[in-house]
């Protein structure tokens, strides 16, 4: 394994940089174990606050520990803005200018006082925004929301605004820390690293128990971190397969770690014809290892565990596009969508 320790931090954009939040949690494990949630420090503090969080990160990241840290908020904006705004393609060009416009990190400032209050804040702010229908590369890809679409359901707008001040200020505290991949797409060996999570791509394939929602995208960044690591799957995820022009663009408007590709999924008339084809050959071919269904899901190998329908057993199926692993029953193959890019129900556990 590259890394002896990861961290799963599930973000929250609300409130002040030093209010306590429920929503902020941080889950790690460490040396291959079980991920467990990581309480604030004690203090009047409940939950974490951003400025805590940041604090405690700078101090793990600086002990000689090769960690891996997911946070499950964008790192940078789309082409769109920094050519609006005639930005060089330069990630640490973007956080000051960024920060200089929102300074969010600052003591009492809302996200949302910066977008309405009226004042020379939001005046300075108003001059750095963007269009909802502006998405990164991989936004697109992964079927993610625009970083400047607010007030929506599982919006990441907010919670990016907040978090890239202090993404500035663990770069400027850690100048060996790799942030992928602005730093490159290769993670030296023993360094430690900071990583954009999308926890839609890991969270299918772990229960959720009696965490809750945010517990589990936690939960789920961090043990995902972990399995992909002791299974050689992470060094595949950080080299995704890219055209020379996503991989110049990518670094500086950021990349989401299990996003493989930067080819779109196959239309649904290629789709069509590969279902016909599919269904030609016996059931046992759906079952090789290697198979590849019309929806981009293949084909590990079987697990030897009972499936859930009769007769069947468990398959290790990976997603094609977002390099998701689950489980499936041997007779759902065939028309098996991915639980998390494809809107496919929930994988077995393998």
């Amino acid at each position: 394994m590259q890394f002896q320790r990861t961290i799963g931090i599930d973000y929250s954009g609300a409130e002040t940089a030093d209010s306590s939040l429920p929503g902020l949690r941080v889950y790690q494990t460490e040396g291959g174990g079980s991920a467990l949630e990581i309480a604030p420090p004690p203090g009047p503090k409940r939950y974490w606050t951003r400025r805590g969080l940041s604090i405690w990160l700078i101090e793990r990241l600086a002990e000689p520990i090769p960690t891996i840290v997911g946070i499950d908020h964008a790192f940078s904006f789309p082409e769109a803005y920094f050519s609006k705004h005639a930005l060089s393609r330069d990630w640490d060009v973007f956080l000051n200018d960024f920060h200089h416009h929102w300074p969010t990190d600052a003591p009492s400032l809302y996200v949302d006082f910066l977008r309405h209050q009226g004042d020379a804040d939001a005046a300075l702010a108003a001059r750095r925004t963007g269009e909802t229908r502006w998405r990164r590369r991989v936004e697109e890809l992964a079927r993610a929301k625009s970083v400047f679409h607010f007030d929506v359901t599982g919006q990441v707008a907010k919670s990016t605004h907040a978090g890239l001040p202090f993404l500035r200020r663990i770069r400027r505290a850690l100048p060996n820390l790799h942030v992928w991949p602005f730093d490159g797409w290769e993670i030296p060996q023993n360094r430690s690293a900071l990583v954009e999570a999308y926890p839609r791509l890991y969270s299918a394939a772990y229960t959720a128990e009696d965490r809750t929602p945010d517990q589990h995208d936690a939960f789920s960044t961090a043990s995902w971190l972990r399995d992909a690591d002791a299974e050689g799957r992470l060094a595949e995820a950080l080299a995704p397969r890219l055209s020379e022009a996503t991989a110049r663009l990518a670094r500086h408007e950021g990349w989401i770690l299990g996003v493989m590709s930067d080819q779109p999924p196959a239309s649904k008339t290629a789709a069509g014809k590969a279902v016909r084809s599919q269904h030609s050959r016996s059931a046992k071919g759906t079952t090789r290892p290697g198979y590849r269904n019309p929806n981009g899901q293949v084909v590990i190998a079987p697990t030897g565990r009972a499936g859930t329908d009769h007769n069947q057993q468990v398959y290790h199926l990976c997603c094609g596009q977002c390099g998701l692993n689950y489980g499936a029953n041997g007779s759902d193959i065939h028309a098996r969508k991915c639980p998390a890019c494809g809107g496919g129900k929930p994988g077995l556990v393998i």
